[in-house]
């Protein structure tokens, strides 16, 4: 099959460039003819709130070789794109969406491809976590423009259905990325943290933004006593300024190190490798990348139960589910995973469950979805 492909490619870095290269490879290895595009400008400078889109020296990145024809900000750039795109006469359209701003660029693209085209789009996201005042209408003209859908949760799934009560879904799992290596020495990544060898030792992984709950976690750590330490590692979206004062108010601020920059890919094995839990204490959520990661590093998870992130992390086999963002129910999960659950099987759980969410079997149900559409 002539598939297309347009979403976030090299040179841009981030979660969303890693799945759509992993899937990319294994439509490639399935024989399958592709033809990757991606943005020329992806976000506006103005509008990107992280330290740069774009991959930088020591990121661990699998190079692409897109065209760069999109510019999600200039319109009159969408007919050339969508030109390009057309040119190539493929027989399925795939695109990545996970937020209402693409809506109108995606959409234009999507609504002028060949009778011929098929279009089908993996969602991230259907509702976003911050709202905007044109999500609704962004969103409806994108999803009107698509033959078929996959969503990674049923959360997704079922916001999906609100907007387009017809629409034709597959409910795919999230793969586990693979990219990332060997899993290091425990001891060997505590030291190269600069972290105590002994405590027990949560993890806070990934880009901060307000919805994923930072806030809750350091309350909830500013419960505990000394014999846990607290690593906060990820790119703060906006300022950190805010969590900065709920940490000099922690009696046990000397035991939170703040690693508050963009991790590359050669060192994320380490911050997973010292951890004894990853904590995903978000106020809501979809699906999170960050479950993929966690499960390579087999690293168990603590996570709030909003969103679909209780269809990713099985309580008491992967990790907890705590039943609300609430630091009181965040403390009271934490002091649980190292005291009542100290015997359960985590990681042997998480082999098994690695085995299954492969970009293989991820690859093979999208085939079999088109086939149906």
């Amino acid at each position: 099959m002539k598939i297309s492909y347009l979403s976030t490619f090299y040179p841009f870095r981030g979660g969303i460039a890693q799945f759509n290269a992993s899937l990319l490879r294994e439509l490639e290895k399935q024989g399958h003819e592709l033809n990757p595009f991606t943005f020329t400008t992806q976000y506006p400078s103005i509008l990107f709130p992280g330290e740069t889109q774009m991959v930088k020296e020591g990121d661990v990145v699998d190079i692409i070789n897109s065209k760069r024809v999109l510019n999600s900000a200039l319109p009159l750039n969408w007919p050339f794109a969508s030109s390009k795109i057309k040119k190539s006469k493929p027989d399925l359209l795939i695109m990545k969406y996970w937020m209402s701003y693409f809506g109108p660029s995606l959409g234009y693209v999507a609504g002028r491809m060949l009778a011929s085209t098929k279009v089908v789009t993996i969602l991230d996201n259907v509702i976003p976590h911050e709202k905007k005042f044109f999500d609704k209408a962004f969103t409806k003209y994108f999803l009107n423009r698509n033959d078929g859908f996959v969503a990674m949760s049923d959360k997704v799934k079922n916001d999906l259905l609100t907007y387009f009560p017809n629409a034709k879904v597959e409910l795919l799992p999230h793969p586990l990325y693979d990219h990332f290596g060997e899993i290091p020495d425990a001891t060997e990544a505590r030291k190269f943290l600069g972290i105590h060898p002994d405590k027990k030792t949560l993890l806070f992984f990934g880009f901060i933004r307000d919805y994923k709950g930072l806030d809750l976690l350091i309350n909830a750590f500013s419960k505990l006593d000394d014999s846990y330490q607290l690593v906060i590692a990820g790119e703060v979206y906006g300022s950190f300024e805010k969590y900065d004062v709920l940490i000099e108010k922690c009696a046990n601020k000397d035991k939170i190190f703040k690693h508050v920059k963009y991790i590359s890919d050669n060192e994320v094995g380490n911050y997973f490798a010292a951890a004894d839990v990853c904590i995903l204490p978000y106020k809501s959520a979809t699906q999170s990348g960050i479950t993929g990661i966690s499960y390579h590093f087999e690293t168990p998870m603590i996570a709030t139960d909003v969103g679909g992130l209780s269809e990713i992390i099985e309580h008491n086999k992967t990790g907890l589910i705590v039943a609300e963002p609430n630091p009181e129910l965040l403390k009271n999960g934490i002091i649980q995973f190292f005291e009542v659950f100290s015997d359960y099987n985590f990681v042997d759980n998480i082999r098994q469950l690695k085995k299954e969410l492969s970009w293989n079997s991820f690859a093979n149900g999208l085939m079999k979805f088109i086939e149906k559409i």
